[in-house]
C-alpha cells in the first residue's frame, strides 16, 4: 500500500540531537480501516479504499451505512482509494501510524488553503504601476494590457487575470520524518505541508 490518511494538527517545533531547532507539521495519521478491496478479476484494477475519522450515523446515506457494516466498522469522514499497494490487506483491517516506523522520508499531498477571488498582483505575482506620479490615478495593481485590437481582436486563452486563488490539489515530496508518536498517531515531518488546519492530507512512502 502506499499511503495512509490523515489530518493536519498544526506547526510545532522540536530540537535536534545538535540542539538545533527543526520546523515541524504535525499531523495525525490514521487509524485507518480497510473498506474494501478491489481487484483486477472483479473491477479490472488493483487498489484499496481506506477510510479515516469517525461520522455521526446520523449524517450518513444509508448506502454508506451499509457499505461501513461489510468492514465491520463505524462511518467514517473521508474515504480515499489508492493504487500501487503491495500488502494483502483484508476488509476491516486497521492500519496505524506504525506503518511509516521503517521510513525516513515521505510525500504528503492535500488542497492548499482557498483564498477566495484574487488580482493577478497576489494570483500571478504581478508588479504593478512601480510609480504614482504624471497624472496616474488608480492603476496600481491592474494588470495592464490584455491583448492587442485589430489583431487577434480577442483576449488569448491562458491569460494570466484575476480570479479565484487556491484550493488547488498539491504534493510535498520528500519531507523528512523527524518523530513518530504511536500512542497519539501522531507523525511529525519537518517543514510544512499544504492546507488548513483540520484538512486531510494523503501521506505516502
Amino acid at each position: 500500500m502506499p499511503g495512509l490518511i490523515g489530518k493536519k494538527i498544526g506547526m510545532t517545533s522540536v530540537f535536534d540531537g545538535e540542539g538545533r531547532t527543526v520546523p515541524c507539521t504535525v499531523i495525525e495519521v490514521g487509524p485507518c480501516t480497510v473498506t474494501q478491496i478491489k481487484t483486477v478479476e472483479k473491477d479490472g484494477y488493483r487498489a484499496v479504499q481506506l477510510a479515516f475519522d469517525d461520522k455521526n450515523e446520523k449524517h450518513v446515506t444509508k448506502a454508506m451505512i451499509g457499505h461501513f457494516k461489510k468492514a465491520n466498522t463505524t462511518p467514517k469522514r473521508k474515504i480515499v482509494e489508492l493504487k500501487g499497494y503491495v500488502k494483502d490487506w483484508k476488509q476491516g483491517d486497521i492500519i496505524t501510524v506504525d506503518y511509516f516506523n521503517d521510513d525516513t522520508w515521505l510525500d504528503v499531498s492535500g488542497l492548499t488553503k482557498g483564498k477566495g477571488f484574487q488580482g493577478v498582483v497576489k494570483r500571478h505575482g504581478f508588479g504593478g504601476v512601480g510609480f504614482v506620479s504624471h497624472g496616474q490615478h488608480n492603476r496600481q495593481r491592474a494588470p495592464g494590457s490584455v491583448g492587442a485590437s485589430s489583431y487577434p481582436s480577442r483576449v488569448l486563452k491562458g491569460m494570466r487575470m484575476a480570479g479565484r486563488t487556491g484550493g488547488n490539489k498539491n504534493k510535498q515530496i520528500n519531507l523528512r520524518v523527524v518523530k513518530i508518536i504511536p500512542e497519539e498517531n501522531l507523525l511529525l515531518l519537518k517543514g510544512s505541508v499544504p492546507g488548513s488546519k483540520g484538512s486531510y492530507l494523503i501521506i505516502e512512502k
